[in-house]
């Protein structure tokens, strides 16, 4: 079988697409045809040797996955060969066939294309996770989402509108508004101006935000902390902008409000029952038609490159899948 190895740290030009003999499945585990594999910013990161943690040498990178069970291990029951299933694998992605333990996996709704498949559990997971356990959000708040049209953005502006919540997007091209826009926001902000503070506190008759879900940082977070309401709660998703700010922390306390972290990886691994029923959930909302992932581009297994280099230099507009095979 073929499979993108990272062999040493480096851009993802350094990655190699070699025959690899085909994984074995243990007792607890599940070997997974691969047919759609999706990318996220830490598959950019993990590449480059700067995630939190890093798998042995050589790794394959694509931390979500849909496809087809093939086999699985001697305690398994509730997957069988032929199972169409999706979930997480946080590496590994990237080949026809790899292995994945039985608790991340979940069966893929007959509506639900594998492609949209492999990309509703990370982004949409995170999305729910922090407006709903670590955000508590309400219906009728004031929700701001930056970088509103990329993977975890339009999972949060979608999921903010079936949660009830007004949906302001921020991004920085109009292209990227319209994404959001058809997603269901409310409120439009080009923030490549500079000026995200003074729009938000328009828009919010002056008193800011009430969450803000942010999964860029640098220079914008200055601003987050000027629009937040009292009593807000901001979330920290990410860093696609590349800095890690620095917060001043009188304007926490001015405001009352929180700044609130969101590791999702590390929670659903904590809280696997939770996290599950939040996937749970999720589907429901899929299948009422309050959720649809927006895949952005797709590309074959050969172009793994273009696909980590159009995230990494945050081109994407939604999720960046790669394709393996045929009937994704």
């Amino acid at each position: 079988m073929q499979a993108v190895l990272c062999k040493a740290f480096g851009p993802p030009e350094s990655l190699v697409l070699e025959d690899v003999p085909e994984p074995v499945a243990g007792d607890d585990d599940v070997l997974v045809a691969v047919k759609a594999a999706a990318l996220n910013f830490p598959d950019v990161l993990m590449i480059a040797g700067k995630y939190q943690s890093q798998p042995p040498f050589p790794f394959s990178p694509g931390g979500e996955i849909a496809g087809t069970v093939v086999s699985v291990g001697a305690k398994i029951t509730e997957f069988a060969p032929g199972t169409p299933v999706f979930g997480v694998t946080w590496h590994g992605g990237f080949a026809e066939r790899t292995i994945a333990p039985a608790a991340r996996l979940m069966r893929k709704p007959a509506a639900m294309s594998f492609v949209e498949a492999a990309g509703i559990t990370t982004t949409y997971g995170t999305s729910y996770y922090a407006l709903k356990q670590r955000a508590n959000l309400r219906p009728g708040e004031n929700l701001l989402v930056l970088g509103a049209a990329g993977g975890v953005g339009i999972a949060a502006v979608q999921i903010g509108k079936a949660m009830g919540a007004r949906v302001i997007a921020a991004a920085s091209t109009r292209e990227k508004l319209a994404a959001a826009a058809d997603a269901g926001a409310d409120e439009l902000i080009d923030y490549s101006d500079g000026q995200l503070k003074d729009k938000v506190k328009k828009l919010t008759g002056g008193k800011g935000a009430d969450v803000i879900y942010d999964p860029v940082g640098g220079a914008l977070f200055d601003q987050v902390l000027r629009c937040i309401n009292w009593y807000g709660r901001i979330l920290v998703i990410g860093f696609t902008a590349g800095g890690i700010p620095k917060a001043p922390i009188n304007l926490i306390l001015l405001k009352s409000c929180q700044v609130v972290g969101v590791f999702y990886g590390a929670w659903s691994a904590r809280a696997p029952h939770e996290n599950a029923a939040n996937i749970r959930e999720l589907l429901d909302l899929f299948e009422a038609g309050k959720l649809k992932p927006l895949v952005g581009r797709t590309y074959p297994l050969e172009r793994y490159a273009d696909a980590l280099n159009d995230l990494a230099e945050r081109r994407a507009i939604g999720k960046i899948v790669v394709t393996i095979g045929e009937g994704a």
